[in-house]
């Protein structure tokens, strides 16, 4: 474990005059977070990492390893081994009820082909399923039906004690890339470019067994589902490899909204055309989504964008908030944002209204006379239908965090511990608040210090 201090953001090499990025100074006043620890366990791609509780989270990754740590003080307190291959999910599980001790576990997919859950508290396999025929790629619990379901080229569901219930015939070569639970017993899987809606339907007394049953399939979108999240208890949204964002109504599956011009919020039809020949198609894939009570946040390509719902349209965005593809979002207190890129930078965020420009009165007099002012009039006109159509807010850089030398996969925010990050680097850092670290060593300090009888108080 290292400790690092940092104190300032970066200028892109070999893109500071021609990249439109928005870079910070040395000075990051609204940055907390000017220290670092690098943790070391890993030696391969670390791309997950979970929560445990409010002290302690578990990373895995492509070294088929799972690290419990505590995120306080970067400490290592675990190493759970078991998986042969590559670690493809990683999910929290609530205690079994046969449990007298009601420890933490977790439940983790690997391209072995098998499940494994775990006990975080002692590090113990408590169980382990071994009779998949695809990889999992994607996992989920539902608590209120005590069940869990796995997807890969099928849908699987399970109980509690890892006994196989039902599952579905085989699906797809692609398999299963994203599980979400909606109301009415159902979920949906995203199966390539499709939503499949399934339906639980649990034991009843005319039949003992579960069943899964397949409802509806949606075809609305053109390219492969990358990401899925609820959005509330009325929608969900989806996103696709070519920068569709459809949201959806929960209840009956109906589309909402659907945005598919991330890349100008304020279109013109003269330059729209050329916006999108000079776009490869991997520049506009919807990554990941993040929400709060009144937007959905969207990692489209290299670009966050902030798309109001009852507005139903985009209302800041930067177009250039990395140099790569953005991979994870996160959605903070106080109106920020944090956002982490294949190019290995995390970058803070704020949205913040802008303040409206009062529109230039039409000319009078004189050259209203000769007919100027009906010329200027029109000619206004674009200008104020561009000044509607722009976004009501900005994003607005506040913090560059720098440390990884590579891809960062994701990372985990603690309101009292900091931020974690994950990377291709094979390293995990934990992002401090150099202020609050600071205080909290002199405080132990100063209790050491009295402990001792070193420290005198004159009265």
């Amino acid at each position: 474990m290292l400790r690092w201090l940092i104190g300032g953001g970066r200028e892109p090499q070999g893109l500071a005059e021609k990249s439109p990025l928005q870079s910070i100074g040395e000075e990051q006043t609204q940055n907390p977070y000017t220290e670092l620890l690098v943790l070391k366990a890993h030696h391969d791609i670390v791309r997950f990492l979970v929560q445990l509780d409010e002290c302690r989270f578990a990373s895995a990754g492509d070294d088929g390893i799972i690290v419990v740590w505590n995120a306080q003080t970067g400490e290592k307190l675990l190493e759970l081994n078991g998986h042969t291959q590559k670690i493809t999910a990683l999910i929290t599980f609530p205690s079994l009820e046969a449990c007298e001790e009601k420890n933490q576990l977790i439940l983790t997919a690997s391209a072995d082909r098998t499940v494994i859950l775990w006990d975080c508290d002692t590090g113990r396999q408590v169980r382990k399923v071994s009779s998949f025929q695809s990889t999992v790629k994607c996992l989920i619990v539902l608590q209120r039906l005590d069940i869990w379901l796995s997807g890969g080229n099928d849908l699987c569901v399970w109980n509690q004690k890892l006994d196989l219930l039902c599952k579905t015939s085989h699906l797809s070569d692609t398999g299963i890339s994203a599980l979400i639970e909606i109301p009415k017993n159902c979920v949906v899987a995203a199966v390539g470019k499709e939503l499949i809606i399934f339906q639980l339907v649990a034991p009843t007394e005319e039949s003992v067994e579960w069943d899964i049953l397949e409802i509806k399939r949606l075809l609305d979108h053109q390219d492969n589902i990358l990401s899925m999240v609820n959005v509330n208890d009325v929608s969900f949204v989806t996103g696709s490899h070519v920068g569709e964002m459809i949201i959806w109504d929960i209840l009956d599956w109906t589309v909402q909204a659907c945005e598919c011009n991330f890349w100008d919020p304020s279109p013109q039809l003269d330059t729209q055309q050329e916006i999108k020949l000079c776009q490869k198609p991997n520049d506009i894939s919807i990554h990941h989504f993040t929400w709060d009570e009144e937007n959905v946040f969207a990692a489209v390509g290299r670009g966050l964008y902030v798309y109001n719902l009852q507005m139903k349209r985009v209302i800041a965005c930067q177009k250039s908030a990395h140099d790569s593809n953005v991979l994870h979002i996160a959605k903070l207190p106080n109106r920020q944002l944090i956002s982490c890129s294949e190019d290995g930078s995390v970058r803070i965020w704020e949205l913040r209204e802008k303040q409206q420009l009062a529109a230039d009165p039409v000319p009078t007099g004189f050259f209203n006379m000769w007919g100027f002012g009906r010329v200027n009039k029109q000619a206004s006109q674009p200008v104020k239908k561009q000044q509607e159509n722009a976004p009501p807010c900005s994003l607005e850089l506040i913090g560059d965090l720098i440390g990884h030398s590579s891809s960062v996969e994701m990372f985990l925010y603690f309101e009292d511990h900091g931020l974690v990050t994950c990377s291709a680097d094979h390293l995990i850092i934990l992002w401090k608040n150099g202020e609050r670290e600071s205080g909290l060593r002199s405080l132990k300090l100063f209790q050491k210090l009295e402990e001792n009888g070193d420290l005198y108080l004159d009265i």
